[in-house]
């Protein structure tokens, strides 16, 4: 498909307007109520002390702090995953091998990642391949949540590159969540395969060598 496609465009603005709708429905419901809730608790707590309940305020701004420290971790995950700092200063391969520690350590999966040298991704395609394998990462753990998540980078036969996502959950409802990610991958010119198994689904993006190598 190509850029100038004007139906693959409107699915590729319509995809990013909902992923901007995902993203404020998740600040409003998740970090925006949880410091309101943090403010309503730091009253209860101002209330207490005026009563001279030390004790009771005490336990009130305990709760608040551990309210506030998961909120921090959530806005640093959504920082973290809005623009990573490790993939800006450090290049491709130390930022998706950061994503996977982060996400195996959130969710309790089990992550391999390899990455052939021989690849060679370019600055450009390597930001975008990294949202691209960043969100097929989210979906599955989601989805499943699987035990085992594989995700490998190799150059192909034709001079690109193929970056494939394995993982051992239940592929059902995997079709309609791909649309948004299949746009991505063909405005970079690139091919999206989907393999369903016994053993799970494995997604595999290929991308030519002029885009894998800008």
């Amino acid at each position: 498909m190509s850029d100038a496609n004007p139906e693959g465009l409107e699915r590729l603005i319509a995809a990013e307007q909902d992923e901007r709708r995902r993203l404020a429905l998740f600040l409003h419901d998740g970090p925006v109520q949880q410091l309101s809730g943090i403010a309503l608790m730091l009253d209860g707590a101002l209330h207490s002390l005026s009563g001279e309940r030390v004790a009771e305020a005490r336990g009130i701004i305990d709760s608040a702090l551990d309210r506030q420290r998961e909120t921090i971790r959530e806005l640093r995950n959504l920082s973290f995953a809005l623009e990573p700092v490790v993939l800006r200063d450090h290049g491709f391969e130390p930022a998706l091998r950061a994503m996977a520690d982060q996400a195996a350590s959130a969710h309790g999966v089990r992550f391999d990642v390899e990455i052939d040298a021989a690849a060679g991704i370019g600055a450009t395609a390597g930001i975008a391949l990294y949202t691209i394998l960043r969100e097929l990462v989210d979906q599955a753990v989601r989805r499943g949540p699987p035990r085992h998540v594989r995700i490998a980078v190799a150059p192909s036969p034709a001079g690109g590159l193929v970056a494939s996502v394995a993982d051992d959950a239940d592929p059902e409802r995997r079709k309609r969540s791909l649309e948004a990610i299949e746009e991505r991958v063909l405005q970079l010119h690139g091919t999206l395969d989907v393999h369903v198994g016994e053993t799970g689904t494995e997604i595999r993006v290929g991308l030519p060598p002029h885009t894998a190598r800008r």
